[in-house]
């Protein structure tokens, strides 16, 4: 058997471990990428009674692709050109 603690830290509020034996590595990578789940203290993987430290891989699979700048520039110019469009006299 294979299953995940995800523990949330909810600050003065307290803390709580998401344990779910039907939730797979893809749903909680799903769940942290859709922002279901925030303020994660650690991930565990337990299987077959050996308990792993996945806490790194997980969030780094689950990043959001970071934008370059040559692609928010591309945006800003789009922008500009509708801006411009949408000014313009008939």
């Amino acid at each position: 058997m294979q299953y995940f603690v995800v523990m949330i830290d909810y600050g003065r509020r307290g803390r709580e471990a998401i344990v779910d034996p039907e939730i797979t590595r893809r749903e909680v990578i799903s769940r942290i990428s859709s922002g279901e789940y925030a303020n994660i203290s650690f991930i565990h993987e337990i299987a077959d009674r050996a308990v792993e430290d996945v806490t790194e891989e997980i969030l780094a699979e689950a990043a959001l692709p970071e934008i370059t700048a040559s692609e928010t520039d591309l945006a800003s110019r789009f922008d500009h050109a509708h801006d411009l469009r949408k000014h313009e006299t008939a």
